[in-house]
């Protein structure tokens, strides 16, 4: 019996034991920089009595003897001990709760004689004296050995949009502790969605295990992984560790001042780091001009240009505010249009790896080139200039800032685009008229040949020749709409080029044209057939001689008006359908009195056999 009882009050000790007072404070020594602050989280648990409770802090200095020293009280205004009272008073030193039961002190700048023991203690609201009423930690002050230089500081001037910007800081920390140092590089702006409500910006930083860290803004993190930003670490003189931070191009956004911030951090014995000193060096200002604000382009000549066909044509594009032309990449774009407007098409371009692209076969053909004569320079020369080349020519400039070899789904960063300059060409004045002929005699049938001629008259000042081209409209009804097809609009059977070259398109009949005279073509069908009937055009180009000898087309065209072929059939096919007719019906009829001759035979041998038999 007496056993069960002990037994029973034992078990009654550890119960009240595992809800008994505890106060805890975190493990130590805990080694602090002098200049800078300290909090030391205290909390109470297994506690009675009020959710909000009261602590109180002293101080045990390693010269005092052991003497207890108040450094402040949340329920006593006048707790500080003399060393501490100022402090208290200024708010250097004091309390401040995370919650009822949690409270942490703060040092706002600690001192060197601020070295010592510091004890948490938290008066009694218990009904019973139990458990832990305080707990106690070592603070080591350090001296503070935290340097921070820079090699050059912002000169303020603005910078255009696109450029490279390069920041060097060291860093560098002397201490018995093995503490790590962590270096970021940030700015100061009014300007993005970033700034709302605070303007500092950290951009790029190498935190206390080496590892690169990118600013927590979005735009940052996404422009370190495409390489625009980054940042070094190297070694320096001294045993200063040098910082360099790179962006390769600045966006208008990354105006504002820029600094470096170094971090000296120490791993306490709980195993947490804690940031145990801090400076920051101002690197200047920089302003960084839009491409939008900077960027000029402009043609030369201005205004327009008259040539004369066969002439060489040459326009230069000037391409001004890029900033470093080794940093960007460019593409330029001669585009035209017509004289009286019109869809814009490309001539040439050259693209950003410098590869020259032809953009219509007209301008290669007439032969030319595309080039870059110097930075912010580029020229489109044609040797020989046709009317074709006639129109409005302005040349269209994408700048990709900060990128020398952009990915080709890679926007642009800006495209901008110069005034039109008018090139007209003098042409000789040139006149033409066609007409086509179609002899009648002999009588046009199937399977003959027919001849059609077009006869062309020309009036130039200076030598011309003629190219020609027939057509055929075949007859057809129009549609229900009332327009025409593609056929009915006429199909291009051959072609005599002004040079002599013939060029026949396949319509399943047997064509040729040749030259019959200076100003009669002639177009022979052979062994024409039915599908070679229908409405036949004839169409005339001009194309004269320019000074070098070459030959352009003039633009002036005539059409002749249409004649209509129609194939009469030949006496033997006219002959042939009778004759296949009346064979045939002499056949059946011969066939049919034959059949019924020897019929009325059969019966009457039948009937004389059937009277002898009886």
């Amino acid at each position: 019996m007496a056993s069960r009882w002990i037994a029973f009050v034992a078990l009654l000790w550890e119960l009240q034991c595992c809800v008994c007072r505890e106060v805890t404070l975190p493990a130590g020594p805990l080694y602090r920089v002098a200049g800078f602050s300290l909090s030391l989280p205290c909390a109470v648990s297994g506690y009675e009595g009020p959710r909000m409770q009261d602590f109180e802090w002293y101080l045990y200095r390693e010269d005092a003897e052991g003497r207890q020293i108040g450094v402040v009280s949340t329920r006593d205004a006048g707790f500080p001990y003399a060393p501490f009272q100022g402090r208290v008073q200024a708010g250097e030193v004091r309390v401040e709760r995370d919650s009822g039961d949690k409270a942490r002190l703060i040092i706002q700048r600690l001192r060197s004689d601020d070295q010592g023991r510091y004890e948490c203690y938290t008066p009694s609201t218990d009904s019973r004296f139990l458990g832990n009423y305080s707990s106690s930690v070592v603070v080591k002050v350090i001296p503070d050995t935290l340097l921070i230089t820079h090699s050059r500081i912002l000169s303020g001037q603005p910078v255009i949009e696109g450029t490279e910007l390069q920041l060097t800081c060291a860093a560098s920390v002397q201490s018995d502790q093995h503490t790590h140092v962590s270096v970021t590089f940030g700015v100061r702006s009014s300007r993005g969605p970033e700034s709302q409500g605070h303007n500092l910006r950290e951009i790029i930083g190498i935190d206390r295990e080496l590892r690169v860290t990118p600013g927590r803004s979005g735009a940052y993190g996404k422009r370190y992984g495409e390489g625009e930003i980054a940042v070094e670490k190297r070694k320096g003189d001294g045993g200063r560790d040098l910082y360099v931070l790179k962006m390769s191009a600045l966006a208008p956004e990354d105006s504002g001042s820029y600094f470096c911030e170094a971090a000296q951090w120490i791993r306490d014995p709980d195993g947490k780091w804690e940031r145990i000193a801090q400076r920051t060096m101002e690197l200047g200002n920089l302003t960084v001009q839009p491409l939008v604000d900077t960027l000029s382009v402009r043609s030369v000549p201005d205004g327009g240009v008259s040539l004369r066909p066969g002439a060489p044509l040459r326009l230069r594009c000037q391409v001004l505010g890029v900033g470093a032309w080794k940093r960007s990449a460019l593409q330029v774009q001669w585009m035209r249009r017509g004289l009286e407007g019109g869809v814009e098409v490309e001539v040439a371009r050259v693209d950003p790896d410098g590869v020259v692209a032809w953009g219509d076969d007209l301008s290669r053909a007439g032969g030319g080139s595309m080039e870059k004569e110097a930075d912010g320079s580029f020229s489109l020369r044609l040797f020989s200039v046709r009317p074709a080349d006639a129109g409005l020519y302005r040349c269209a400039v994408s700048v990709y800032a900060g990128r020398k070899t952009p990915a080709p789904e890679s926007p642009a960063t800006i495209t901008q685009r110069s005034e039109w300059v008018t090139v007209s060409l003098k042409t000789e004045e040139v006149r033409v008229s066609a007409s086509i002929d179609l002899p009648r005699r002999p009588l046009l049938k199937h399977g003959s040949t027919v001849t059609l001629l077009c006869n062309v008259f020309v009036e130039a000042t200076g030598a011309s020749r003629v190219e020609v081209q027939w057509l055929q409209k075949p007859e057809e009804p129009a549609r229900k709409d009332g327009t025409l097809s593609e056929d009915s609009k006429g199909r291009l059977l051959a072609t005599l080029s002004y040079d002599g070259l013939t060029r026949i398109y396949s319509n399943g009949s047997d064509v040729s044209v040749d030259r019959v005279s200076a100003g009669c073509f002639r177009l022979r069908i052979f062994s024409a057939a039915e599908e070679d009937q229908g409405h036949y055009q004839c169409r005339a180009e001009v194309w004269a001689q320019d000074p070098r000898g070459g030959w352009y087309s003039t633009g002036t065209k005539a059409e002749s008006v249409t004649v209509h072929l129609y194939l009469y059939a030949r006496v033997t096919d006219l002959l042939l359908l009778p004759l296949v007719i009346g064979v045939s019906s002499a056949l059946f009829v011969g066939i049919l009195i034959i059949a019924t001759v020897t019929c009325c035979f059969m019966n009457r041998l039948s009937r004389q056999r059937s009277r002898i038999r009886k």
